[in-house]
C-alpha cells in the first residue's frame, strides 16, 4: 500500500481541520482530485460496480486518508470495509471516522484508550437549500438561524455538525435516527480569516447507552471553501 504525496490543497485542508481535534487524534487528508491510491481489495469490493468515477475517487481518497491516519499512530495500515449498515468497520483497537466531498477527504483515528467515539464531516461551503432547513433543523435551531446574518451557511454547519455527532455516537449505540434526534446549541466566533466555534449536540430521545439530555461536544470551522465539523467522546478519566 502506497501512501499518497499530499497536494497543496490537502495540506491547507489538514491545517484547517487539525485544530478541531485533540492531540491524541490522528487527522489526515487526501485530495480526491489528485489521483488517490487505490483502496485495498477488500475495500474496493464494497463499491457498487455501477459507482461513478466521482464516487470511486472520493471513496479511494477517504480510505487513503484513513490508512495515513493509522500510520501516523504507528500502526500498519489495513483495510476498512463497509458493514451491513453502511458504516466503516475500523480494525480492532482503533476508533475512527471518515468523510469526503468533492474537494477533499478526511479521516481521523485514535486509540480506544483515548477516545470512545469520533466523528468528522466535511461539506463544500455553500448554503443549505431553503427547502431542506425544516428537515434538518429543529424549531429552536431555526429560531437561532433567523437571528443570524448568514442563515443558509450556518444551516449547512448544523447539518454537518449533526452528521459528525451522529458518527461519533454510532460506535457506541449502533443506532440510526433522524436529524431531529439531536438539537444543537451553537457558539460562533468570527475573526478576520474564518468563521469557527463550538457546538453542543443534545440527544432529544434515548439512544442507549445515551439518554435524553446527554450531550456530545464538538467544534467547527469554515475556510478554504469547506465547512468542517468534529465531534469527540474522550475516555472518562
Amino acid at each position: 500500500m502506497t501512501l499518497v504525496e499530499p497536494s497543496l490543497r490537502s495540506v491547507r485542508h489538514r491545517e484547517l481541520i487539525r485544530p478541531l481535534f485533540d492531540g491524541s487524534v490522528a487527522v489526515e487528508v487526501c485530495d480526491p482530485q489528485a489521483d488517490p491510491p487505490p483502496p485495498f481489495p477488500e475495500e474496493a469490493a464494497c463499491l457498487s460496480p455501477n459507482a461513478v468515477e466521482k464516487r470511486r475517487r472520493e471513496f479511494a481518497a477517504g480510505r487513503a486518508a484513513a490508512h495515513q491516519a493509522m500510520a501516523t499512530l504507528g500502526l500498519t495500515p489495513s483495510a476498512i470495509p463497509v458493514g451491513p449498515k453502511r458504516a466503516p468497520i475500523w480494525p480492532t483497537g482503533l476508533v475512527g471516522s471518515i468523510s469526503h466531498c468533492r474537494s477533499t477527504a478526511v479521516a481521523v483515528a485514535a486509540l480506544p484508550q483515548q477516545m470512545r467515539g469520533l466523528g468528522v464531516d466535511v461539506e463544500e461551503d455553500t448554503p443549505l437549500a431553503d427547502d431542506l432547513i425544516p428537515q434538518i433543523c429543529r424549531p429552536a435551531e431555526r429560531l437561532w438561524l433567523a437571528q443570524q446574518n448568514n442563515p443558509g451557511q450556518l444551516a449547512k454547519v448544523i447539518f454537518s455538525a449533526k452528521e459528525a455527532a451522529y458518527k461519533c455516537q454510532y460506535r457506541l449505540s449502533e443506532r440510526f435516527f433522524g436529524f431531529d434526534g439531536m438539537e444543537l446549541e451553537m457558539n460562533v466566533a468570527d475573526d478576520t480569516d474564518q468563521i469557527g466555534g463550538q457546538f453542543s449536540a443534545r440527544f432529544t430521545a434515548d439512544q442507549l447507552p445515551f439518554l435524553t439530555g446527554d450531550r456530545i461536544e464538538g467544534r467547527f470551522v469554515i475556510g478554504e471553501g469547506l465547512i468542517a465539523t468534529a465531534a469527540q467522546l474522550p475516555q472518562v478519566r
